[in-house]
């Protein structure tokens, strides 16, 4: 007989009938037992309630990033005014100015209106300073006189002006502070090579070092 017409066979194996008695005919051999299986469970077959998980790259934070710190005001300094003091203490300040400028115009008859204070202005004054603490303002024939330590705090003014306000400046500000900026250290570092060479200048030749009058080399 060919295997294609072979009749096919129908082997029962299950072990019990309907009312749970042991078959007689059945396979003594026991049931294997069930495969477990480490495959994750489909996405579809979670709970709806459940939270997606969420997925982070390698080079991510496990935490999140802490805040700055705030940096700790000085205890030595008074409490700040409030709110309602600071605008009492504005008000009285503008009134008190408008009586000023009103007693100083009818004391001075067409006298204009002082302007008001502006960024470009605190620069140019501050600029000045440094310039006459320099000596630039002295009269022509005068013995200049120099206060290089009131100088350089004027300028190191302006360099804490220029930190503090950094990208909040319009490009004309800052181009007026960078340029005041430039002057008045050029102009330090002149006044200061100045004095250094006036004074090497006036120390004595020291003993033979040479001829009297006559300046020595050395090598």
């Amino acid at each position: 007989m060919s295997e294609q017409n072979k009749p096919f066979v129908i082997t029962d194996r299950r072990k019990f009938t309907l009312d749970g008695t042991p078959r007689p005919d059945a396979d003594p051999s026991p049931e294997p037992e069930p495969r477990t299986t480490s495959e994750p469970v489909p996405a579809a077959a979670t709970s709806a309630t459940e939270p997606p998980l969420e997925f982070k790259s390698p080079g991510a934070a496990a935490t999140p990033a802490a805040a700055e710190p705030e940096q700790a005001v000085d205890p030595d300094l008074p409490p700040p005014p409030t709110a309602s003091e600071m605008a009492q203490a504005n008000a009285a300040y503008q009134q008190t100015s408008e009586r000023l400028d009103t007693a100083v115009r009818a004391a001075n008859p067409g006298m204009d209106h002082p302007p008001a204070m502006s960024f470009e202005q605190i620069v140019q004054s501050i600029y000045m300073s440094t310039i006459m603490q320099l000596g630039g303002a002295t009269p022509e024939g005068q013995q200049p006189k120099i206060d290089l330590m009131g100088a350089r705090q004027s300028i190191d003014m302006l360099s804490i002006l220029a930190e503090k306000t950094k990208g909040n400046l319009t490009p004309t500000e800052s181009q007026l502070l960078e340029n005041a900026l430039f002057e008045v250290r050029m102009g330090f570092l002149e006044v200061t090579q100045a004095l250094a060479r006036s004074a090497a200048n006036r120390q004595p030749p020291p003993p033979g070092s040479g001829s009297p009058g006559r300046p020595s080399i050395v090598r």
